[in-house]
């Protein structure tokens, strides 16, 4: 499938891109063969292959998330140069 010179300037325009002449000679051979690859898939017969998000299996890398007991509000703010209540207290950053 042969990209004409309009049809490439007007995938540039939508990627915001500015092409040289050169380029756009370029473009259009490139994106025609990528195109031209499209085709022959689309001759894939896939109609025994179940859909699918995924090519493999994802297996999780996460550690389960086990409760544990945390500190005591005491215990977070013992070295917190200024407190207010159960609350660090820093300085205002805005005026």
């Amino acid at each position: 499938m042969k990209l004409t010179r309009e049809e490439v300037l007007h995938i540039a325009r939508l990627a915001r891109v500015a092409l040289t002449e050169e380029e756009i000679n370029r473009m259009s051979d490139q994106l025609s063969k990528l195109l031209d690859h499209f085709e022959v898939l689309k001759k894939v017969d896939t109609t025994d292959i179940p859909p699918t998000a995924q090519s493999v299996d994802l297996q999780s890398v996460m550690r389960n998330d086990d409760v544990k007991p945390s500190l005591s509000a005491d215990e977070v703010l013992a070295n917190a140069p200024r407190r207010e209540d159960n609350c660090f207290r820093v300085r205002p950053v805005l005026e």
